[in-house]
């Protein structure tokens, strides 16, 4: 459904072109001190329009908090925050109705829902969505504390140099994919189970709640299908668990090692695309050419890293709180 996690349980509401979107985020610990101001930073990041190859498409997303807050600190019941939905332009979808757009979710939405979805800019499936993820992440940011979570952009169309990599896209009049890494520092020794509930296992299920990933590896990732055993190893150190290299991405067995912890998603190509394309008009029965109009990010990996940062967070949180090591009231 859409719903995340067992102790810090976050779940996504809201359609892009509706009245708002938000999270309802349940398992903060009591006591937390949570501003409007702890929100700005990683809500600005977030935003379209203030960068090169982002939607114009902007939002004031002020967090209005309706529930779990009171002098501000949260109660211990759900917290619920909600993002206005102001500068919509609902008619740009209207009018391509009968014609979803390939690398969208338009088609299987409209089977899966019988036609009932809100197909404004994506309705529940939009990339707008995102914004309650990273208001989560404030939240379990805060949390983690001393744990440091950073992500960044390694490369934008097979580019390590960003703005060569956006030139390719806006010479081809096309949209661009890109690779994020994410980096975690000051995690304790222990956090995961073997199997299912290992921490790759986790942080993949949260990572692919971002549209437009398509894929993940941890630590030296695809790389070490062309390695030898002894060459991919991480000799250990001492015995606080440091390792001279770190190609296990800073898990062991499914569990933290206490390592920095690494990994790399992809991002692909934003599906809308100012390119004529091929697509079934479902009224006609026949194929057409098709563009999309609208406003639309050249890039979204530009966006990605501190959604990337968020969902890694709600997910150490929640194993944080499992194991004891944040209590669910505060001091």
């Amino acid at each position: 459904m859409n719903s995340f996690g067992r102790n810090f349980r976050v779940s996504i509401v809201g359609e892009s072109h509706g009245p708002a979107v938000g999270v309802i985020i349940d398992g903060v610990p009591s006591g937390l001190p949570l501003q409007l101001e702890d929100f700005l930073v990683d809500i600005e990041r977030r935003k379209g329009g203030t960068q090169k190859g982002t939607t114009p498409r902007k939002e004031d997303d002020l967090p209005l908090f309706q529930t779990g807050l009171f002098n501000g600190k949260a109660t211990g019941a759900p917290l619920t925050i909600l993002f206005e939905n102001k500068n919509t332009r609902s008619g740009d979808y209207e009018k391509q109705r009968a014609v979803p757009r390939p690398g969208h979710a338009d088609f299987v939405a409209h089977n899966k829902f019988g036609g009932f979805e809100d197909f404004r800019g994506g309705g529940h499936f939009s990339g707008r969505l995102t914004v309650g993820l990273v208001a989560a992440g404030v939240v379990a940011k805060k949390m983690l504390n001393s744990i440091t979570v950073k992500a960044t952009i390694l490369e934008i169309g097979g580019e390590a140099d960003l703005e060569k990599g956006l030139q390719k896209a806006i010479d081809a009049k096309d949209s661009i994919g890109g690779i994020v890494e994410c980096r975690v520092s000051g995690l304790p020794i222990g956090l995961g189970e073997p199997f299912f509930d290992s921490v790759e296992s986790l942080i993949s299920h949260a990572v692919f709640a971002i549209p437009a990933v398509r894929g993940i590896e941890f630590g030296t990732g695809f790389a070490a299908a062309r390695m030898f055993g002894v060459e991919h190893n991480d000799a250990i150190e001492d015995s606080s668990g440091k390792t001279r290299t770190n190609h296990a991405g800073g898990i062991v067995g499914g569990i933290t090692n206490g390592n920095e912890l690494v990994f790399r998603i992809a991002i692909k190509p934003t599906s809308s695309t100012p390119k004529d394309q091929l697509t079934l008009n479902w009224e006609t029965g026949e194929q057409e050419t098709f563009s999309v109009k609208g406003r639309h990010d050249l890039c979204i990996a530009l966006r990605v890293p501190v959604v990337l940062e968020a969902v890694t967070a709600i997910v150490l949180a929640d194993l944080m709180i499992q194991t004891g090591q944040i209590s669910r009231v505060l001091p």
